[in-house]
């Protein structure tokens, strides 16, 4: 579904310029540290955390999505390594200071906990996991994202998923969508990995 959705145009499907939770959170992307971006798409969001002197791991299925990646790291002039990869079928590879998934809400709660528990795995000790994505009343404004609210996160389920974790942000808002389609309703979560 997505290699159609990224190989049916040239253009880059969602843009060149990352998501704003990693721009209003650019105080945790410190250069030199390592990160693992997931699912990451056609490359906006790693390319930006390369851009902030990050060492970069990208994984990303669809062949036409790494092919724009690509383009765009070396049009903006970063080193990334990306790397074909199915996220649900195999282990993640190496250990890294932040783990990201940014809108990877394409899997419902049984594959949400294996994803997250993947991430967990590799997120070193005294690491973090970034996520950011929609809460259920996204379905309603229909403005991104998948139309299932089994898929969207809430507060509750996402320190559920951290037993153990220290929160160091968990929050739900509303504002304009990124795409400039109308309101979208997020929520940001970051926690600690226990050192």
């Amino acid at each position: 579904m997505w290699e159609e959705r990224f190989a049916a145009t040239s253009d880059y499907v969602f843009g060149k310029e990352p998501a704003r939770f990693l721009v209003d959170h650019e105080a945790w992307l410190k250069p030199g540290l390592t990160v693992l971006s997931v699912a990451d798409g056609e490359g906006r969001n790693s390319v930006y955390l390369a851009e902030k002197g990050l060492q970069v791991t990208a994984l990303e299925f669809a062949p036409s999505a790494l092919r724009k990646a690509r383009a765009l790291a070396t049009d903006r002039g970063v080193t990334v390594d990306f790397r074909q990869f199915d996220v649900m079928a195999q282990e993640f590879p190496g250990e890294y200071d932040i783990v990201a998934g940014l809108f990877i809400q394409f899997v419902g709660p049984v594959d949400r906990n294996k994803l997250f528990a993947k991430m967990q795995k590799v997120t070193k000790p005294g690491g973090i996991v970034m996520l950011h994505g929609y809460t259920p009343e996204q379905v309603v404004h229909g403005t991104g994202g998948p139309p299932h609210v089994a898929n969207m996160y809430t507060e509750k389920t996402l320190r559920e998923s951290f037993p153990g974790w220290e929160i160091l942000e968990v929050s739900e808002y509303e504002r304009e969508a990124q795409s400039g389609k109308g309101i979208a309703a997020y929520i940001d979560f970051i926690a600690r990995k226990p050192a």
